[in-house]
């Protein structure tokens, strides 16, 4: 039978639990907001830049090759995968899910053999893909947006990666975040940053509206012409374009951490709830058995007297 001092000293901790866990929830409830907001903010520019890259790109004279961000260096054998979690933990299955993503990819890269190089965003992901593929993890960027996420901090990932697809040391770059869709969904999202391929996530949420403006009538798209021309405008856009894409990668993951965190803290709280009932009935039980005991020992002594 349990000790009552030891129940008591149960039930007091795990209150104490409950009331950390439940500020957590209300801090990240009130980031969530902050977060989502700006998470929504940038996705009608991501995803407007997107679409004029892919224009351009249809729109390029036949036979010109475009700038390397566009076409590529023509190999497909080095894979540079920029794996984007968090820095801190208590988040439920965050972190976990972006890694399972990744390391899917991993596996299935290798197995094509392929070489792949990892640039991990956030100390979580390190920590995990360490276990299995140490060796393939470049670099680390800890900290971003530590006070407030910022273009600076996207600017900052895609110089690395420039400086790094400039010195030919990959082929391919691919991201991998969680895209927000809700406090209790989030999507892991692959993208292909180079060679630039639109994003299939905005193709699907592309209504088209000026094609069908265009073409609803019978009538062919419009000819369109670029001063300067589309290959001036693309190896000016497609830099830029790399940051765009990383600061909204960063902010949906933002978003998709803070909506993770306020639904596990959420879970612990009334977890831990239940707990404290079940503790205390227990408690209850086994206080009321021993003073059951010390009744039947008096009773039994004044009896014997």
């Amino acid at each position: 039978m349990p000790n009552l001092k030891d129940l008591r000293v149960r039930i007091d901790s795990v209150k104490s639990t409950q009331k950390i866990t439940s500020a957590m929830k209300m801090v990240a409830a009130a980031k969530l907001r902050r977060a989502q907001e700006q998470a929504e903010a940038a996705r009608p520019y991501s995803e407007r830049m997107d679409r004029m890259l892919g224009s351009l790109s249809e729109g390029l004279p036949t036979g010109a090759g475009g700038p390397e961000l566009l076409a590529g260096n023509g190999k497909d054998d080095v894979h540079l995968l920029v794996v984007m979690t968090s820095d801190r933990g208590l988040c439920g299955g965050f972190n976990s899910s972006i890694v399972r993503g990744a390391l899917k990819i991993i596996r299935g890269l290798l197995d094509d053999g392929k070489d792949v190089k990892v640039l991990c965003v956030g100390r979580k992901g390190r920590d995990i893909l360490r276990r299995d593929f140490r060796s393939l993890i470049l670099d680390t960027f800890e900290d971003l947006g530590r006070k407030r996420l910022s273009f600076a901090d996207a600017t900052t990932v895609g110089d690395r990666i420039l400086s790094m697809f400039e010195a030919d040391e990959f082929d391919v770059c691919t991201i991998i975040y969680n895209r927000f869709q809700s406090a209790m969904t989030q999507i892991v999202t692959p993208q292909q940053l180079i060679p630039f391929r639109a994003s299939d996530v905005d193709q699907a949420n592309d209504t088209g509206d000026d094609v069908s403006e265009a073409t609803q009538d019978g009538s062919q798209k419009a000819v369109y012409e670029f001063e300067p021309d589309e290959q001036e405008i693309l190896e000016d856009l497609l830099p830029r374009n790399l940051s765009v894409q990383l600061f909204r990668a960063l902010l949906e993951n933002a978003a998709s951490e803070q909506g993770a965190r306020m639904t596990a803290m959420d879970n612990a709280t009334r977890n831990a709830g239940e707990m404290i009932d079940d503790l205390t009935v227990t408690y209850n039980r086994t206080r009321q058995a021993f003073i059951t005991k010390e009744l039947i020992e008096i009773i039994s002594g004044a009896e014997a007297l």
